[in-house]
């Protein structure tokens, strides 16, 4: 199948000297089109030999530089020492990764290129940044689940806590990177001036996995408030799950029109029939006993007929799908978004092909990684043409951006947010009768917390776009708007008389970019779609169980309730695509229409995982080992991550335990993966008798990836995080105490902190928009006010 190539960044050349997890940063820039050239040593790149491997061939090295073109350099040759100048000086972005970073290998670093290069924007991505207590520290994904928090909310009540699926956290790392990079190169573009980038993978796995310090979802926003609580979580089923005949399945109910549904479909049990439980909590405090209805309807129905019955009722459901049949669905194959194709030269492969649809075409996968390439490799892109400066150095790069956003919950609002914080008018559009979601708030409470931090820097605007007059407003909005952003289920805005179509005509340069939960094409895309029916579809809640212990019986296998994943990932990934959108229309002077799948992020984002699962037993695993170990105190926990002999040596040197290493079960890689269970307890002796912090210490300092299991009173005192600045306090007039909030998506050198302007009450800026954006005068705003056309807060925030 051949995908047409991306144009957003056909200008963009990207030198590429990352390794690794960094992979996909320039992956993900090379799909929209950017010219990347991987800069390699002798022999290839030492990525090229990470395991899982199918017929030899590195899944995640082939995945991760797809579309991507290779130049060999050897750093011991002066000539090639001298074409890496070259390269890097006619670079427009360098993303390198690790300390010391292969850049180091040419005499060199990211930073003393920016210094060399003043039009260069560079990025060295590291575990931890490049100063601070933790800069030597190393990571894998299960160290970045504990010390962001993640684990702690993943596992039973009581027990070993349960580590979310490998990949999910380096592959969150990765956009995060991605929109900082072009946020950096954007900013360039409006002022001149590069800039250089000091990226951690913390950092970015602990604002954007799933932020403590960040929107939590509809239901979790209506209960849930900023605390130094350490327990663990009390509801792991805020999505029930029920067995059936054949598997599993999810329900997502939340609206009362959703419950009605429901309780038609369970025979209108009567002792529910009160309207008082089309309330979340209402439902909650019966839901056991609402459960066993339930249990007992569907235990002898297939999961498709299940399916089937609840989206035709408008109950949101879905099956719990098998990782390793995902890429095989017809959705999937009908949307283009999974296709065989050689993974490498004779070895074929079921793949996902990329994130993004930009103007009805796939954009993504279109040539297989390059097998290393010769010295003399050159540029393909063509600069962009010099335009004139609109800006200064230390503005922030999205001043002069209009955004009308239509978002909601929390992959709708967080996309402008992003926006926002970096200098864009976020023109936030509203309904008076279908408010956001996340305005949900505890009883009491005039905003919850969720709706400050996901709308900070956001005008309100009130308007009902189903009436006449309220569509000329809207068109009069979108004529004088760079971009429109909105989330709902496709073709709900053609419905509303605002396809893309509608919108270029009325204004030719506007860009439109959209988030739905199963994308516009496939026979999935009409499904009502909530992140944990999208995980559930695409097999990462299969994913999310724990390896060895079945836990309760009379459960469910499943931990995935409490995370948000991918929302807060979705909306980054289509920040990108707005943000190479407007990048693209500077140079055709034209907008574009980018689209993204929840359901296809998700599968990204596990992409080398899917693609082994699929490949069965022809692939060569990874035998590293992520242990879960109890630590001394109340319910603490780590975590050590084995990758090699060596790193199980250096565990057992560092407990002075030697005969550990030497042990038949535990001394070689595949051993270990058969004996998981029996090395966690051979470990767990050790740890508990130390404090999971002393455990991260000891064992970091013999070079072994660990962690302790953090909860969020040590993700807000943690000394990495305040080192780097990562959060700083946030104020809003209708919450009592400060809240922490990210201060950006990486530490810049021209791009100052996001501003804490507080998110508006529902259509707070109403009068002002109308003055200011739409040019009328007062008494037309309050005639439009009074018919019902547009609606305006008069409390204000004081």
């Amino acid at each position: 199948m051949h995908y047409p190539d991306c144009v957003l960044l056909k200008s963009v050349r990207v030198l590429d000297l990352a390794d690794g997890d960094a992979d996909a940063v320039t992956r993900l820039l090379a799909d929209l089109g950017a010219d990347v050239l991987k800069v390699e040593p002798p022999g290839g790149s030492p990525a090229r030999g990470a395991a899982p491997l199918l017929g030899g061939v590195s899944i995640s090295f082939a995945l991760h530089n797809a579309n991507k073109r290779s130049v060999t350099l050897d750093p011991t040759d002066e000539r090639d020492r001298r074409r890496f100048d070259e390269l890097a000086g006619t670079a427009d972005i360098v993303v390198d990764s690790g300390l010391p970073g292969r850049a180091a290998d040419f005499g060199t670093s990211c930073g003393e290129l920016a210094d060399r290069f003043a039009h260069l924007v560079t990025m060295s991505v590291t575990d931890f940044g490049a100063s601070g207590p933790r800069s030597q520290w190393r990571a894998t994904d299960a160290v970045l689940y504990a010390l962001s928090g993640a684990l702690s909310r993943s596992g039973p009540t009581t027990g070993t806590p349960v580590l979310p699926p490998d990949g999910i956290a380096s592959a969150t790392a990765a956009v995060q990177a991605a929109w900082a990079v072009l946020v950096a190169y954007y900013n360039r573009l409006r002022c001149g001036s590069g800039d250089y980038i000091d990226f951690s993978r913390f950092d970015a796995v602990v604002t954007v996995l799933d932020p403590i310090f960040g929107a939590h979802g509809q239901v979790a926003a209506a209960q849930r408030a900023s605390t130094r609580w350490r327990g663990r979580p009390r509801n792991q089923d805020a999505y029930p799950i029920y067995a059936c005949r054949d598997g599993y399945v999810r329900l997502c109910v939340m609206s009362p029109r959703q419950w009605r549904a429901l309780w038609s479909w369970l025979g209108e049990p009567a002792e529910y029939a009160d309207p008082k439980f089309g309330v979340i909590g209402e439902r909650f405090a019966v839901w056991p006993q609402i459960s066993a209805l339930i249990r007992e309807l569907f235990a002898d129905q297939d999961m498709a007929d299940l399916v089937t019955a609840g989206q035709s009722r408008g109950v949101p459901i879905a099956a719990v799908g098998d990782p390793a049949q995902v890429l095989a669905a017809e959705h999937f194959v009908a949307a283009e978004a999974a296709t065989r194709t050689d993974l490498a030269p004779g070895l074929p492969a079921v793949i996902p092909t990329g994130y993004y649809v930009v103007d009805d075409h796939r954009a993504g996968f279109r040539t297989p990684a390059p097998a290393p390439g010769e010295a003399d490799t050159g540029w393909l892109a063509e600069p962009l043409t010099e335009q004139p400066l609109r800006g200064a150095v230390g503005d922030r790069p999205f001043e002069g951006l209009r955004i009308v956003d239509l978002g909601v919950i929390v992959a709708g609002g967080e996309a402008s947010r992003l926006f926002g914080d970096l200098g864009a008018e976020i023109i936030k559009v509203e309904s008076a009768a279908y408010p956001d979601g996340l305005r949900q708030a505890r009883p009491g409470s005039a905003m919850s917390e969720s709706f400050a931090w996901t709308h900070r820097n956001n005008s309100g605007f009130g308007l009902d776009l189903r009436s006449p007059a309220g569509k000329d407003i809207f068109a009069r909005l979108v004529g004088a708007a760079d971009a429109v952003f909105a989330n709902f289920k496709p073709g709900t805005l053609a419905a509303l008389g605002f396809s893309y179509d509608v919108l270029r005509k009325i204004n030719p340069r506007v860009v439109l970019a959209e988030s739905s939960a199963f994308g516009e094409r496939g026979p999935w895309s009409d499904r009502m779609g909530y992140g944990p029916l999208v995980r559930a579809t695409t097999g990462v809640t299969a994913l999310w169980t724990a390896p060895e212990d079945p836990g309760d019986t009379e459960r469910h296998p499943f931990y995935d309730a409490t995370t948000v994943f991918p929302d807060h990932v979705v909306a980054r990934v289509a920040a990108i695509g707005a943000l190479a959108a407007l990048i693209g229309g500077r140079r055709t002077a034209a907008g574009s229409h980018v689209h993204v799948s929840q359901a296809e992020t998700a599968v990204n984002q596990l992409d080398t995982s899917y693609v082994a699962r699929a490949a069965g037993s022809s692939v060569q695993p990874d035998t590293a080992v992520d242990l879960v170990c109890p630590c001394g105190g109340d319910d603490e926990w780590c975590v050590i991550s084995i990758r090699t002999d060596a790193d199980m040596r250096a565990v057992a040197a560092a407990f002075g335990d030697d005969g550990l290493a030497a042990e038949p079960r535990f001394s070689a890689g595949a051993d270990r993966v058969a004996h998981r269970a029996e090395l966690a307890a051979e470990l767990g002796r050790h740890t508990a008798v130390r404090t999971h912090f002393e455990v991260g210490e000891l064992l970091q300092g013999s070079g072994v990836p660990a962690a302790p299991m953090c909860r969020p009173p040590d993700v807000a005192d943690d000394p990495q995080l305040a080192h780097r600045a990562v959060f700083a306090a946030m104020t809003h007039p209708l919450i009592e105490h400060p809240l922490p909030a990210e201060t950006g998506p990486a530490p810049f050198r021209n791009i100052p902190v996001a501003p804490q302007r507080p998110a508006p009450l529902p259509g707070q800026d109403t009068r002002e928009i109308c003055r200011s954006v739409l040019g009328l005068d007062d008494g037309e705003t309050d005639r439009l006010i009074a018919d019902g056309v547009l609606f305006a807060e008069t409390r204000g925030l004081v």
